[in-house]
């Protein structure tokens, strides 16, 4: 009896703070720019692949994302608000009702004026 204690606590612990991690933190897509990701070899051609790299400001923030594939992906645009969560290196974002997920390439502390 006295060994199950401990252990609900820390099963409830555990859910807390996964709970935690699922809230959402707005933001604003600052600029975006196409940036070089990779190359592609086609026989003996090798053509440069572009990715879309944003930054995102948030009240004390701000972080740099790129695309995780050079793929087509709907380019979001300045000033767009979104609302996103962390999950170690990725951002998942939603903006307008849609999904997207892009890696963290540099994040920086905004300073107050």
């Amino acid at each position: 009896m006295k060994n199950r204690f401990p252990a609900l606590a820390l099963v409830l612990l555990f859910a807390f703070v996964s709970l935690a991690d699922e809230k959402s933190t707005p933001g604003t897509i600052v600029s975006m720019q196409a940036v070089d990701c990779g190359t592609k070899k086609d026989g003996d051609k090798s053509t440069t692949l572009t990715c879309h790299q944003y930054v995102v400001h948030t009240a004390t923030t701000e972080y740099q994302i790129r695309q995780k594939k050079p793929e087509e992906q709907e380019i979001l645009h300045a000033n767009t608000q979104i609302q996103f969560t962390l999950d170690k290196n990725k951002m998942k974002i939603k903006v307008n009702g849609k999904k997207y997920e892009y890696l963290i390439v540099g994040t920086s502390a905004l300073t107050s004026k």
